[in-house]
């Protein structure tokens, strides 16, 4: 009988890449995708290229910073449709993989599971079906566990194969600093490092119940099962179901008057009450986010009775808009609203790269 794996399939450089399909002039350049392509504008960098993050740009940069840094980039602005349609071709090439469990994690990256005598030759075959059909290339972490699949793709890029299981995790992964951990960031890795523990190993060898206190009874066990790699080996395609939807807007002139708050909450809104008429399904949260100037975010959040009357939902988000401090300019406003979740939904991954 065949070995189950998992195997995690990441797109390199996807939308930059994807940029690069539709312009083949742009190959081997610095291309810098974000906002509407203008680094006057406010907007930050959904991707770059390579060439590009050899001089540091990265995602989540201001455009203009990025532009300061590689003055010869070419700088476009972001194409959703064109991503998502590119997408969908991968994921049907992985869905047509013979055995191939599919569970897609966002337009770039995807779960695979399999069972299989040489995961290595599976993987190979992966790559060269999405390239065949897509002209994308793609890296392959294969694993024993999920944890363990995803870590290991950061290893085979670009377009590699790495494998990590329990066998070499902690020989490959053992004296790494937490951060470099799938679900581990910088505000956690510090909260480890208060305690002590600096590396996956120490956090391998962490005792769960220690933890507790710092990170309660469910965080607390599952972190220190994170440093031994441990966890799910399953590879769930159960139709992934969103707990909400969220827009935001970065105003290229910070707001000041209460009234172009008010109206630009009414407009969020009205474009989330769209995304969530489509779900069917009524709102029991709500969350604004405000950044002010020059770049300190918060945001303010509130359960609300269920309800699927779009009046309902505006007036709450107006309540809320109530919390944000008089008299500070603001550069961002993002609203989102929570919906009540069908009972045998799966939950715990995010398709898109659109929730905050």
């Amino acid at each position: 009988m065949s070995e189950s794996w998992v195997l995690h399939v990441d797109l390199d450089q996807f939308i930059a890449a994807v940029e690069v399909l539709r312009r083949p002039e742009l190959a081997g350049k610095a291309v810098i995708v974000g906002g509407r392509g203008d680094p006057t504008e406010r907007a930050v960098v959904s991707t770059a290229s390579y060439e590009a993050r050899a001089y540091g740009v990265g995602s989540g940069m201001p455009l203009r910073i990025a532009a300061r840094k590689v003055p010869d980039a070419v700088i476009l602005p972001v194409d959703h449709e064109a991503y998502l349609e590119a997408s969908e071709k991968v994921m049907a090439v992985l869905r047509a993989q013979p055995g191939a469990i599919v569970q897609v994690l966002g337009w770039d990256e995807a779960f695979v599971g399999v069972g299989t005598d040489d995961p290595d030759a599976y993987a190979k075959q992966m790559q060269h079906d999405i390239l065949e059909e897509t002209r994308l290339h793609c890296s392959v972490g294969i694993g024993d566990t999920l944890v363990r699949a995803k870590v290991a793709t950061t290893f085979g890029k670009p377009a590699g194969i790495f494998r990590l299981t329990a066998e070499n995790w902690l020989e490959v992964m053992g004296n790494r600093p937490t951060i470099e951990l799938w679900g581990v960031g910088t505000k956690v890795s510090r909260r480890l490092a208060a305690l002590g523990i600096k590396t996956v190993a120490e956090l391998a060898a962490s005792n769960p119940d220690d933890l507790v206190p710092e990170f309660g009874p469910r965080m607390g066990p599952w972190y220190a099962q994170l440093g031994r790699g441990d966890g799910s080996r399953v590879v769930d395609d159960t139709p992934w179901v969103a707990r909400g939807h969220s827009r935001e807007t970065t105003f290229q002139r910070d707001l000041t008057e209460p009234g172009q708050i008010d109206d630009a909450v009414r407009e969020l809104a009205a474009h989330v009450l769209k995304d969530v008429a489509a779900e069917g399904r009524p709102v029991v949260g709500l969350t604004l986010k405000v950044r002010y100037a020059p770049f300190i975010t918060k945001t303010y959040a509130r359960k609300i009775p269920e309800t699927s009357d779009p009046e309902e939902v505006l007036a709450r988000a107006l309540d809320l808009r109530g919390k944000i401090e008089p008299d500070r300019p603001i550069r961002l406003l993002g609203l989102r609203a929570e919906m009540a979740m069908p009972e045998d939904s799966r939950q715990g991954h995010t398709p898109t790269r659109s929730g905050w």
